[in-house]
């Protein structure tokens, strides 16, 4: 599969003198763009700055993946209000492929945007909150500048049905999806319905404590593989990997996009790292390196050593720099096949399962909870090339053994979801677990909720952003947003 992440578009433009336009018309070059040429990017401004945050970002700190030892501001959840121009730009490339495909009847990527514009707006509403949505994308077709933030109770529902109509285009067209310029499932479109049905599920239980109809739909999937087929196995994952040839498609912990002194500033949390060591997990050597002395240190006498998140010079914790762990080699590569853009995996998904089946709100033929947690641990495991053997002790211990509790499930699902997206900071706010400690120097007592509303929405949307405000709640990071309360 051709590799193709940006695609140069020349348009002609008109004049108004008589046979201009013929005269200087190069026959040779194309006056229409293709809507296929846009897909790579199109997936590339989504994948790429989504798992860009969720290393070097808040969702890695919220997360309790990540401690800063300099610049900790973000550790501290002194947060101000976070822009969402990138996430919208993503949006609005997206609506541009998506527009230029209706109009050329091509339904197969009309149905492959709506998936990518799905996981975009439930990115930034689970963000946020109310977001813009109904009337975003349209300050150039309807002249709307000022759009009104949706409520997120009326965004979900939206955004559900058109994975389902996303899902049932792809099943019914015979149009094929190029796979040179599709970089995540190379023209597969089987694999597309998994990803928007696989999403499916995520955002129901995300709303299941708001929606009676949650377990119902979620149901109807599951009890329907045919109509709606989901992960079968890793080689499933919506992932895009990373070429490593030039800083727009390389890691961002890569030196073509960080100097290594930066990326030494990240450090895996204490949080992580001893819930790895008291599981013996065989992943933590994988993503974190060992301390490079064992004696001096003043805490921790371990091999690993993560750094408390909102502690007072966390550079010097346990000793200092030789005491306290690194990232692993692999987070300093430009690429290395055990890193992708990850926007979901069918180890989460096994976890999702696991955890609807052990309330005893779902059933799954031929599945328990048990075997969809152990499920989900192994296609971590695997993903990250454990051994079988390796994993076959890992699954055996007593530790590890499933219980049935949901603090035990949702920590398995947050070791999985390591630096792979936000799940591990919104599986905790909706559930409570893992149990995190905010640290002693946190600006407030609890994991933040939210992200604030961008500054500049107080200048240029004023009306809209008080509506919404009064609606929500204060713009902190504390308000619960509409599934949460």
């Amino acid at each position: 599969m051709k590799k193709i992440y940006a695609i140069g578009v020349l348009f002609l433009l008109s004049a108004c003198t008589k046979n201009f336009e013929e005269i200087n018309t190069d026959p040779n070059t194309a006056t229409t763009v293709n809507p296929q040429y846009l897909l790579s990017t199109a997936l590339v401004k989504t994948a790429y700055p989504y798992q860009s945050e969720a290393f070097l970002d808040q969702p890695a700190e919220a997360g309790r993946y990540i401690t800063k030892v300099r610049n900790e501001g973000d550790d501290l959840f002194g947060w101000s209000g976070n822009s969402w121009d990138g996430y919208y730009g993503a949006l609005t490339y997206n609506k541009t492929f998506h527009d230029l495909a209706a109009g050329n009847d091509m339904l197969q990527y009309t149905a492959v945007s709506d998936i990518i514009r799905v996981f975009n707006f439930a990115y930034i509403t689970d963000l946020y909150g109310d977001i813009p949505y109904s009337e975003a994308l349209l300050s150039k077709d309807s002249s709307i500048v000022h759009p009104k933030y949706d409520q997120q109770e009326d965004i979900y529902p939206s955004l559900l049905a058109t994975l389902t109509a996303a899902n049932d285009t792809l099943a019914a067209t015979t149009l094929s999806i190029d796979a040179d310029y599709d970089i995540l499932y190379g023209g597969v479109a089987l694999n597309w319905r998994k990803f928007a049905n696989a999403l499916h599920l995520r955002l129901l239980l995300r709303m299941s404590n708001k929606s009676a109809s949650a377990y119902t739909e979620m149901q109807n999937i599951v009890d329907n593989p045919s109509k709606y087929p989901l992960f079968d196995s890793n080689s499933d994952d919506a992932a895009l990997r990373y070429l490593g040839v030039n800083a727009s498609d390389a890691w961002p912990g890569g030196n073509l996009n960080s100097k290594t002194t930066e990326i030494d500033k990240y450090k895996p949390s204490k949080e992580i790292v001893d819930t790895l060591l008291r599981l013996n997990d065989p992943r933590l050597p994988i993503w974190v390196a060992p301390v490079s002395s064992t004696t001096g240190y003043t805490v921790d006498s371990n091999l690993y050593v993560g750094v408390p998140n909102a502690i007072s010079s966390p550079y010097d914790y346990n000793g200092g720099e030789t005491h306290i762990s690194k990232m692993a080699a692999i987070f300093y590569a430009n690429q290395n096949d055990l890193l992708n853009a990850s926007m979901m995996t069918y180890a989460e998904q096994c976890f999702i399962l696991a955890e609807v089946v052990q309330s005893g709100k779902v059933t799954v033929s031929g599945e328990t909870a048990s075997s969809l947690y152990n499920k989900g641990i192994s296609a971590s495991l695997d993903a990250y090339g454990v051994s079988a053997t390796d994993k076959a002790t890992y699954l055996a211990q007593a530790s590890v053994q499933y219980n049935g509790t949901l603090v035990q499930l949702i920590t398995q699902k947050w070791i999985a979801n390591f630096l792979k997206g936000p799940e591990g900071w919104f599986d905790h706010r909706r559930t409570g677990y893992p149990v995190f400690v905010t640290g002693p120097l946190a600006a407030i007592s609890e994991i933040p909720s939210r992200y604030k509303y961008p500054t500049t929405e107080q200048s240029y949307n004023l009306d809209q952003y008080n509506a919404a405000v009064a609606r929500q709640g204060a713009d902190v990071l504390t308000t619960k947003m509409w599934y949460l309360k």
